[in-house]
């Protein structure tokens, strides 16, 4: 017990050493991202190293046609940057949403409140008052709006405060936001989190994840088309060899065809604007109960989606509003060969 208790003290020392050295180490769910970040890049060099390491073809082909490797090396180092940019990016959090109109409504009550006061110019340029009418009009018109009212405008008619509000932040979630427990923030658009990231997929980067599954996906068919040409030509020569091949080539292709379908998955849910919590919590979530399963309330057509979803600033934060019952009729209505023409899908 004693020699249990000064090797515990032992490493105890060691650990507050390392985390007064690494203060972000300190922290267990930092110390668990930063681990699983490390495990992800480990798993490209060790399918990437023993592939270089065994093919002596490859290492040949290398010198006659430095393109070939320097294209992938090309794209494993562009899958490893738009990981972790992904993995650091903000997925659009509705608090920093609410902090941002509420830092426009105080520029913009700053803004009419110095132009409501008259002063004199020194330099006998005209400066022009605001009357009391055209400044309430500014309070109360589309410049300054106070969130809770913005949100509420966002939901039919007849929509409570209490019914919108998140219960653990205590904010007014617009539609399609989501309290995660794992970041314990609300998020726009929240589609879910992601374990291997470490953080969520929201409206702030769910471009960016879908560009770093795409790449992910092509980087790791790539590799598995080396490791499959290097079998056909070396096999039987080292038995070791090749059972360490066979096993990456297995779990290669376990690892592709997972991102295949969730790479297929998400650009189905781009082209309906859809995310995945309302698609699996379809009648779970309130305001999509009485919808049919067919009609997606948030669609504006396949090319309108697209657009959105790739070409909209990520500096800007969207939030949109449920469709009325007109629109939402409009939506189900099903496509003839007349709305086909006229690109009404589109």
């Amino acid at each position: 017990m004693r020699a249990f208790d000064s090797c515990r003290n032992a490493f105890n020392r060691a650990a507050n050493r390392c985390f007064d050295v690494f203060p972000c180490l300190a922290d267990p769910a930092r110390r668990s991202s930063l681990g699983l970040r490390l495990a992800l890049v480990l798993l490209h060099l060790l399918y990437a190293g023993v592939l270089f390491l065994f093919d002596t073809d490859l290492i040949d082909k290398t010198k006659q046609q430095p393109w070939f490797t320097a294209l992938y090396g090309l794209l494993f180092f562009a899958t490893l940057v738009q990981y972790f940019v992904t993995s650091s990016s903000s997925p659009g959090y509705v608090i920093d949403a609410m902090r941002d109109l509420n830092e426009r409504n105080a520029i913009a009550r700053q803004a009419a409140m110095i132009s409501k006061q008259p002063a004199s110019s020194k330099n006998g340029n005209l400066v022009i008052t605001i009357d009391a009418t055209q400044h309430g009009r500014l309070l109360h018109g589309s410049n300054i709006m106070p969130w809770t009212k913005l949100v509420l405008d966002l939901y039919p008619p007849g929509t409570s405060v209490r019914n919108c509000t998140c219960s653990y932040c205590n904010v007014e979630q617009p539609p399609r936001a989501k309290h995660c427990h794992d970041c314990d923030k609300c998020v726009l658009q929240f589609d879910h989190h992601c374990v291997w990231l470490g953080t969520c997929i929201g409206q702030g980067n769910h471009c960016r994840f879908w560009w770093y599954i795409c790449g992910e996906t092509a980087l790791c068919l790539w590799t598995g088309i080396l490791y499959i040409t290097y079998l056909k030509s070396n096999i039987s020569r080292f038995w070791w060899k090749d059972a360490i091949t066979i096993l990456l080539v297995i779990t290669l292709s376990i690892f592709l065809l997972f991102l295949l379908l969730l790479l297929l998955f998400h650009s189905y849910l781009i082209l309906t604007n859809q995310t995945t919590f309302e698609l699996v919590r379809r009648r779970r979530i309130p305001y999509l109960r009485g919808i049919p399963e067919r009609v997606y309330p948030f669609s504006k057509g396949v090319c309108s989606n697209l657009y959105g979803f790739c070409c909209a600033p990520r500096s800007l934060y969207s939030l949109e509003r449920m469709p009325s019952r007109v629109e939402m009729e409009e939506k189900s209505r099903p496509y003839t060969c007349l709305d086909i023409l006229t690109c009404r899908c589109c």
